[in-house]
């Protein structure tokens, strides 16, 4: 049975059960649901500007998934339309002189290539150039950093921090302890404007600056509490009054075995001889270069990100008590840092990365 109705897209009856399953399913995607409600329109002899206004839709769209169902049947509704030519039909060898390009050139003023500036050179829309790129995997505008430890005893080092993560002693709280220094107390020039729908807060980009403080932190591995204080400054006067509230703050049966990194300000004679007079405190040292190894940096990051960075502060007190709300805040519903890579793992990336550093230069 077919419907006959002059000047209209003709539908079999079969066609009009599945455009109806298609509409009234839950689990339909609503762009089907669009070109089923399209086909049905059609079906009842409806213009296509006609259709357009009624779905608040563009009429070259309306006239796509007609044409469409006309010439290929549900087949065609259900499939999604071809935008040009696609990464696979621009053929082999233009593939791969576009991935050469990219990989093994650059331009004379050493900046990355763009999608026009490569399509310039090889003398191919800036669209091919980025289906080729999101088909392989290019991205040319973006960089990442890194950093090879030259430290000598680098294995040592990572092996003994490594496995405090990984298997902390018995009757110990092993602290990842650090000092963020020179944090600013910035007030912006200008009232930002609130969040509303269709736009973000803004906030001005200029600042009056209102004096610095350094913030001591030691972040509890086990727990993800944190203990915390600021300081004018970041000598080892200050590291040392620090390591007296850890040793206030914590429970006197255990050890604390402290990760920190080899600024000056840790290894100082005055600290190893109140280290030795204390010896519960054990200091254990990243290799130099491997911040990344404290995980109390990455908790530096949180309060940066959440807490300083977007914040108006017009003074060191206001400051302070802002970081120092977040610590309280960041103890009532502590959530710790979970390390899982092994020293072996860690050591067969540092391995891969050299070999290829080696092999580029």
């Amino acid at each position: 049975m077919v419907f006959k109705i002059p000047n209209v897209l003709h539908v079999t009856a079969e066609d009009h059960r599945t455009l109806l399953a298609w509409i009234q399913s839950p689990q339909t995607p609503q762009k089907l649901v669009c070109r089923a409600l399209i086909c049905l329109s059609a079906m009842e002899g409806k213009s296509n500007s006609a259709m357009a206004r009624e779905r608040k839709l563009s009429r070259p769209t309306v006239i796509l998934w007609r044409g469409r169902f006309e010439r290929q049947g549900l087949a065609g509704v259900a499939e999604e339309a071809r935008r040009g030519a696609s990464a696979g039909r621009i053929g082999a060898g233009l593939t791969q002189k576009i991935i050469e390009a990219t990989l093994q050139s650059k331009l004379k003023d050493a900046t990355p290539w763009s999608t026009r500036t490569l399509g310039r050179e090889l003398k191919v829309s800036h669209m091919t150039i980025a289906r080729t790129w999101d088909a392989h995997g290019l991205q040319p505008h973006r960089v990442r950093t890194f950093k090879l430890s030259k430290d000598q005893r680098f294995i040592q080092k990572l092996n003994d921090v490594v496995g405090l993560y990984l298997n902390p002693p018995d009757k110990a709280l092993v602290l990842c302890v650090d000092e963020k220094s020179q944090i600013q107390a910035q007030a912006r020039t200008q009232p930002g404007l609130p969040m509303k729908k269709g736009r973000c807060g803004t906030m001005t980009h200029d600042y009056q600056r209102h004096g610095t403080t350094s913030l001591f932190a030691a972040l509890n591995v086990l727990e993800g509490k944190v203990i915390g204080g600021c300081s004018p400054g970041h000598r080892h006067e200050e590291f040392l009054n620090f390591l007296r509230k850890i040793d206030r703050q914590t429970p006197a049966g255990l050890d604390l075995p402290l990760i920190v990194d080899n600024y000056k300000t840790h290894t100082h004679e005055n600290v190893r001889q109140w280290i030795a007079q204390h010896p519960r405190f054990n200091l254990h040292f990243t290799p130099a270069g491997s911040s990344w190894l404290n995980l109390v940096e990455r908790w530096f990051a949180e309060i940066t990100r959440k807490r300083i960075r977007r914040g108006s502060l017009s003074s060191v007190t206001e400051l302070t008590d802002a970081m120092e709300d977040y610590i309280k805040i960041n103890n009532k519903n502590p959530k710790p840092f979970l390390w899982t890579k092994t020293a072996q793992q860690i050591l067969a990336k540092v391995r891969r990365c050299k070999a290829v550093a080696v092999t580029l230069h």
